[in-house]
């Protein structure tokens, strides 16, 4: 909801006593990395502008909303003079208004005009829903204004096409509930004003690429309509917001990124577990360190959010703190959880005790991360580094969303990221160096988009439909029996529904499906090809909301995965053999080294050959297993680094002590690289090949033999590439800077899993050879760094 924040007295006055009870006995600044103090902040208002009807100004004076914050100001006045706008402002900064004020605005001098809200869950529609259901109470009902998703019933749909003024739903019902039948939403498409594209930093990889096919479909049925209408999008911080919107839409849009909302004191602090094993990196198990953490908040009073990177931690968080504050039989829980699988009216009253106070704690995944209402928190732990810094910033921005100090708390884990992100505390501070990538006209992508759009309307000779041309590819579908050409014309001749068959999340639509046969056989999940061979291989510990499921047999011809519950102390990571050939590089340059940099098109075989039982918590390898499975092929892009024979004679290691060298500093390079492109580590495929087996870390590749050239390769792990390559070339200096402070700066004597992986699947010196390798492709860049940024 958009309601401006209402003074509270500060709950927090004792937080740096409370920082110090965080780790009493960290002297050397090793516990907490990092204290930042961000000072309150006075809100810079603007007057309502006068082209508001006195009706909707009425309606938000009764809200308590007289005047404006600067920013909602500008971002109205530019979207009713028509542009296509980008508001980025952080959490709990009334983006909402900044788009509902012009539209509302709009549709009470027009009732003809229609707008389309997008958002990436189902909950934050739901939440804007009641905030504009509010307004239109307060309106008289002059607008009708409903969501539509899956979850809509079948009889409320008609209804809904012809007195929506305000269409709320997500791309992936767009994508294959209204596009695909836009002929029953001639109301909306002949009248469509607005497209509001809500939390924009989600859409990046492969979903993002998907959303940006959707948004051509859209406009090449909106043109068919007549109309043109404008795009608003709203943003958490990233480096480059304008960029991918205008990649999104095809077209230019304005980036606002003033705030003019007040915000309160904020404490925000790096917490690194304590070391228990210096030899092997082992730190104290970030999971239970949060739990202590949380604790402390809540018998402090403090209401306390905390966040889990899976639902098996938020369901492990929740245990230990509900063991912690045993409520009387009959009364209701002070602790809750909140994640997706829980029904709209659980989160909605969890979302209302945590308003009201009544709820002191709430665990939850990233399902509360976003701009969803949960009112007035004082502290935040997050258990673990989301994964990028925008993500951070979000969780954390949960607490304090309301006058009074606040303070937010990231543990890290043992992961890269996590320690180089709490050692480098500059780097996340330091404004977002984050940039989303996408690759809209990936070839699979595109042409499943292009089914679509033919099923939707007739392909017209010459028609764009992104940057590829069509001709060729409306051939190729129609000698495949999709199309069909007549005069200018290619029309859909297939009796199947293509949107129906393309998933937004994935690439490629060939998933298999996951049965429980605990007991009655059950589908409990399904995931695509690729990812199938990774995580639901034979003996393979697969994960399911709180529960650990081991897959006992892997049915190919039906796409099928069998699986039965298990409760167990590790998980499993998939071997791979990966081989990769270079097809054509696109840039290739010498870098300092000596070595040469690249990036092109690359062909992929990968084959997994085992797995590895890694232990909860410490990360121990507890045990192996071969397997034979398919061989599977691909064309993608890749970055490379090719490391001449020169700098490898420079060495003072071994044969098998440099190997071990370039494959931790591959393991370092992968975590880095993913930071940097703000991307998921699963987007990433890491490999060495040119002159040594193609082996991930952790496989014997015995004999070793005496490599000519390795290259070092990190590829995009779609077919047809995301994106990610073009970007990671260009931030070559960088990243090589960045993964040398991260083994550098760990604390580990011989190597771990936080800088070039863990003791025993390396030699004692990999740690040693990687920083070596390291120093000299480092050469000279620093001061290049230090340089542009003066």
């Amino acid at each position: 909801m958009t309601s401006h924040p209402v003074h509270r007295d500060s709950a927090l006055i004792e937080v740096p006593e409370i920082i110090r009870e965080l780790a009493p006995n960290d002297q050397a600044h090793e516990i907490i990395t990092a204290i930042r103090r961000l000072p309150a902040r006075e809100p810079q208002w603007a007057p309502m502008p006068d082209w508001i009807r006195p009706e909707l100004m009425e309606a938000y004076r009764a809200k308590g909303i007289a005047q404006l914050y600067s920013h909602q100001a500008e971002a109205s006045d530019l979207i009713r003079r028509g542009r296509n706008v980008v508001v980025v402002t952080p959490t709990a900064s009334g983006k909402t208004l900044c788009y509902n004020l012009p539209v509302l605005n709009a549709i009470i001098e027009n009732p003809d005009t229609r707008a389309l809200y997008l958002f990436p869950t189902k909950a934050l529609a739901q939440d804007q829903l009641a905030e504009l259901n509010d307004l239109g109470k307060r309106l008289g009902d002059k607008f009708g204004v409903f969501t539509y998703d899956g979850d809509t019933p079948s009889d409320a749909r008609r209804s809904i096409r012809q007195q929506g003024h305000v269409v709320l739903s997500n791309p992936d019902m767009l994508h294959s509930g209204i596009l695909p039948h836009h002929t029953k939403w001639t109301r909306l498409f002949e009248n469509l004003r607005y497209v509001v594209i809500d939390e924009l930093h989600m859409y990046r990889g492969v979903f993002g690429s998907h959303l940006a096919n959707v948004l051509r479909r859209l406009k090449r049925i909106c043109r068919f309509y007549g109309r043109n209408p404008q795009f608003i999008f709203s943003s958490a911080t990233i480096a480059n917001p304008g960029e991918l919107a205008a990649r999104l839409i095809g077209s230019d849009v304005e980036v606002l990124d003033g705030n003019g909302a007040p915000s309160a004191e904020k404490y925000f602090i790096f917490y690194n577990p304590p070391v228990v094993n210096k030899f092997l990196g082992i730190r104290r198990s970030y999971i239970n360190e949060s739990w202590r953490i949380s604790r402390g908040f809540i018998s402090h009073g403090l209401q306390t959010i905390v966040f889990a990177n899976s639902r098996l931690h938020t369901e492990i968080l929740l245990t230990y703190l509900k063991q912690d504050n045993p409520q009387p039989p009959g009364s209701s829980e002070v602790v809750v959880g909140y994640r997706g699988g829980y029904l709209p009216t659980e989160r909605r009253e969890i979302e209302h005790g945590l308003r009201s106070g009544r709820i002191r704690a709430v665990v939850a995944t990233n399902a509360l991360e976003l701009g969803i209402d949960i009112g007035s928190l004082d502290a935040a732990v997050l258990a673990g580094y989301p994964g990028t810094i925008a993500s951070t910033w979000q969780r954390a921005g949960r607490a304090g969303r309301r006058k009074g100090a606040s303070c937010a708390v990231l543990v890290a884990s043992s992961h890269p990221l996590d320690q180089f992100i709490v050692k480098h505390p500059e780097y996340f501070f330091g404004g977002s160096p984050e940039h989303a990538h996408i690759q809209p006209d990936n070839l699979e992508i595109l042409v499943n988009h292009l089914k679509c759009a033919a099923f939707e309307l007739p392909i017209e000779s010459g028609e764009v439909f992104g940057g590829m041309d069509l001709s060729i590819l409306c051939d190729s579908l129609a000698e495949a029996g999709y199309l069909h050409k007549s005069g200018n014309y290619w029309y859909w001749i297939q009796e199947a529904y293509p949107a129906d068959t393309v998933s937004l999340r994935s690439i490629s639509s060939d998933n298999f499906v996951i049965i429980d046969e605990t007991g009655q056989p059950e589908v409990i999940g399904e995931t695509d090809f690729s990812s199938a061979l990774t995580t639901v291989h034979p003996k393979a510990i697969y994960m399911h909301g709180a529960q650990q499921y081991h897959v006992d047999r892997l049915d190919f011809d039906q796409r099928k995965a069998y699986v039965r519950k298990v409760n167990v102390d590790y998980f499993t990571q998939a071997i791979r053999y990966t081989e990769i050939k270079k097809l054509e590089a696109e840039e290739e340059f010498a870098v300092p080294g000596p070595a040469v940099k690249a990036h092109g098109d690359v062909q992929v075989r990968s084959q997994v050959v085992g797995f590895k039982k890694i232990k909860f918590y410490t990360l121990e390898n507890v045990g192996s297993g071969k397997l034979e499975l398919p061989e599977n092929e691909m064309h993608t892009t890749a970055y490379w680094v090719t490391v001449r024979r020169e700098l490898l004679d420079s060495l003072s290691f071994t044969i098998s002590e440099r190997q071990d060298g370039l494959f931790g500093l591959l393991y370092a390079l992968e975590s880095v690289a993913s930071l940097l492109v703000m991307c998921d580590r699963m987007d990433l495929g890491a490999t060495i090949g040119e002159g040594m087996p193609g082996m991930e870390p952790g496989i014997d590749s015995s004999p070793k033999m005496e490599f000519f050239e390795p290259t070092l390769y990190l590829y995009d792990a779609y077919p047809g590439g995301i994106g990610l390559s073009e970007p990671l070339f260009r931030l070559h200096d960088m990243l090589i800077v960045r993964t040398k402070e991260l083994i550098a700066g760990c604390s580990c004597e011989k190597g771990c899993p936080s800088c070039v992986g863990p003791t025993g699947e390396t030699s004692e010196r990999a740690k040693e050879a990687a920083l070596a390798i390291l120093e000299r492709l480092s050469h000279g860049i620093t001061q290049r760094l230090e340089v542009s940024k003066a």
